[in-house]
């Protein structure tokens, strides 16, 4: 029972640390990306949302089919990686950050494209005017009126991974310490028909994502209350 009980916290400990890795990636791949779609003007835009959005509405395991082939020895990337690296890429705990990464991807760019598209351009124009360079005006502009878009995003990316079970399966496994996460340690416990222990993992998982999503929902109702207490004070006075 006790070694039962490590293995489950093994996987807490690995799903926590997938997730944490791969919203930081995603923020870092996905505010450009954002910021690109947000100002792009051309008709091949709506192809790029497309390809983004895809993990939306594709099955999880025609993702990881086609991401377990790619990583693979016998193909490019996982040539590549192995060549570099001297490790197989599939079945590793590289392989679900990449596939978490790419899968999780839509929850992360959508809020924030959506929010740099409201951006009010002309107060950039006044940055740029004063001599604030590209970097100065993200972080002292375009960063404080979009907080509330980057924590949405930040946490919709961290519990989207902590939810994933069907790619991960598919280009990870079943490794312990490595690539075996709580989606696939409570498909475990289903099929042993250890319903007991299926049920405290269900249940925690449940609770968290609610935990999670209620949160987001008050930080952005407090930002939009504040946000709007502040208007109506500048429209008093």
């Amino acid at each position: 029972m006790e070694s039962y009980w490590s293995q489950d916290i093994l996987a807490l400990l690995t799903t926590l640390k997938v997730a944490f890795v791969s919203t930081v990636i995603l923020l870092l791949i996905g505010t450009p990306l954002a910021w690109w779609l947000a100002k792009l003007q051309s008709r091949w835009r709506v192809l790029i949302e497309a390809l983004v959005a895809l993990p939306l509405v594709l099955p999880p395991t025609v993702l990881g089919f086609y991401l377990l082939i790619a990583f693979s020895p016998q193909y490019l990337p996982g040539q590549w990686w192995q060549s570099i690296t001297g490790q197989q890429l599939a079945f590793s705990f590289s392989a679900i950050v990449i596939g978490s990464v790419i899968y999780s991807l839509p929850f992360v760019v959508q809020p924030l494209q959506k929010a740099f598209e409201q951006l009010d351009h002309s107060l950039l124009d006044s940055g740029a005017t004063l001599g604030a360079g590209p970097f100065d005006r993200f972080w002292h502009i375009v960063l404080p009126l979009c907080k509330a878009s980057f924590i949405t995003a930040a946490t919709l990316g961290f519990a989207h991974t902590v939810g994933e079970f069907g790619v991960v399966l598919m280009i990870g496994g079943n490794i312990a310490g490595e690539t075996r996460v709580l989606s696939i340690a409570l498909f475990d416990h289903v099929e042993a028909f250890d319903y007991a222990r299926a049920h405290l993992l269900a249940i925690g998982l449940l609770i968290g994502s609610i935990a999670v999503l209620a949160l987001v929902y008050l930080f952005n109702f407090s930002e939009q209350s504040r946000q709007e207490l502040s208007n109506h004070s500048g429209q008093e006075l």
